[in-house]
């Protein structure tokens, strides 16, 4: 990627990359002796790197992950990070790529006002009502500190009182003079959440950016299975950019690997109070595979089959159209790619408080290893022949 061209020297790149030090990352001492999946979701949902800007952490944080469990990891132009994991036999092996976006929803700075104040618009599906009393990062020269503030309900008219807030009505408050506010932030800079992840009862966990660093979550728990089965094809992991802003990432990198089957791991909608059951899957009870003109069928019935074969509990998501997620980027590519989902429930999407149960990111990994190690020339053939 091209700092230069975003006015972030490269200087200030590796200042930013620190801020989740190593020793934080994996306090165990690395992913080489041996994967931690919870530990590595909460980093990375505390991690930052809003769509378009995954470099500012989060990226690093996905590449460490994904070394001692692939035989290569690189990036490309956008900052997609691609892990590949080899299968035994003789070329050309069928090629298996998985997608998750690491990307998150986030802010950008739009004008600075007198007191230092600042304005900002969303990058992403970014719900105005949610905003005000967020802690922030702003990231300009360094990064800032900051809350977003609103006019108080005692100096607010009456007419004004029960109305949601307008994003233009808001404003960034970094606490520091007008004149070091200038110094520091330019139009342009981006703002992420500032939150930690708090751990409910059992196995459930709230925090930002789950959408879909969870998705990441499933990749790194499929390769660590991996190891216990005899695998044919060649594994394409990759943690994909600009997800939130047109599934930008998953169209070049599934043009360039070209692969025979696409799955993508993203977030789905779970049971939460005023939201219709038939739109919403259930929160622990496992991951849910989308059905739909998105989803090839063999490719669907593959991934029922290796739920079913380990005793996994699973639910079907009703996709009947283009699903919004990676797997409609794969599916197009090129001259067309066999593509499956699974979804993580998760409720409160696109807010700070993104909520799931781990059980079904682990479930949700193994299932797909299990499917990986079915996918060989024969299962690649039928799919070209399956009419």
């Amino acid at each position: 990627m091209n700092f230069g061209r975003i006015g972030l020297p490269y200087q200030r790149i590796l200042t930013l990359r620190k801020l989740v030090p190593v020793s934080q990352r994996f306090p165990s001492g690395g992913v080489n002796q041996g994967l931690d999946a919870k530990e590595f979701l909460k980093k990375a949902s505390m991690a930052h790197g809003v769509t378009g800007y995954e470099f500012l952490n989060v990226a690093g944080l996905v590449k460490e992950a994904m070394a001692g469990l692939v035989d290569e990891v690189r990036q490309d132009v956008l900052g997609n990070v691609i892990g590949v994991r080899r299968g035994e036999g003789p070329e050309p092996r069928p090629k298996v790529m998985l997608a998750g976006h690491m990307d998150e929803v986030g802010l950008m700075v739009t004008k600075i006002e007198e007191g230092g104040f600042l304005r900002f618009t969303g990058m992403g599906g970014v719900d105005p009502r949610i905003l005000p009393g967020h802690e922030v990062i702003v990231y300009g020269r360094r990064p800032l500190p900051g809350v977003i503030g609103v006019k108080p309900p005692h100096l607010t008219s009456p007419e004004e009182v029960g109305k949601a807030h307008k994003m233009e009505d808001l404003f960034i408050d970094v606490g520091i003079p007008e004149e070091e506010v200038k110094n520091l932030v330019k139009v342009g800079d981006v703002v992420t959440y500032r939150r930690q992840v708090t751990e409910l009862l059992g196995d459930v966990l709230a925090g930002k950016s789950f959408d879909d660093r969870a998705g990441v979550a499933v990749i790194l728990v499929c390769l660590e299975e991996l190891k216990k089965y005899k695998v044919s094809a060649d594994v394409y992991a990759v943690a994909t950019t600009q997800e939130e802003v047109g599934l930008r990432g998953a169209l070049t990198s599934s043009f360039d690997i070209d692969p025979d089957v696409g799955i993508a791991i993203d977030v789905c909608h779970a049971d939460m109070p005023g939201v219709p059951e038939s739109r919403t899957s259930t929160m622990g009870k496992g991951p849910a595979l989308a059905r739909g003109g998105n989803i090839h069928p063999r490719v669907y019935e593959g991934l029922e089959k290796a739920a079913k074969e380990l005793g996994i509990e699973f639910q079907t998501e009703v996709a009947p159209a283009a699903t919004g997620t990676d797997a409609w980027a794969i599916q197009v590519t090129r001259a067309g790619v066999a593509t499956g989902l699974i979804s993580i429930p998760l409720r409160y999407m696109h807010t700070s408080v993104e909520t799931l149960s781990f059980g079904d990111v682990d479930k949700a990994g193994r299932l797909l290893a299990r499917f990986i190690a079915s996918v060989d020339a024969s299962f690649v053939k039928e799919l070209r022949t399956w009419i």
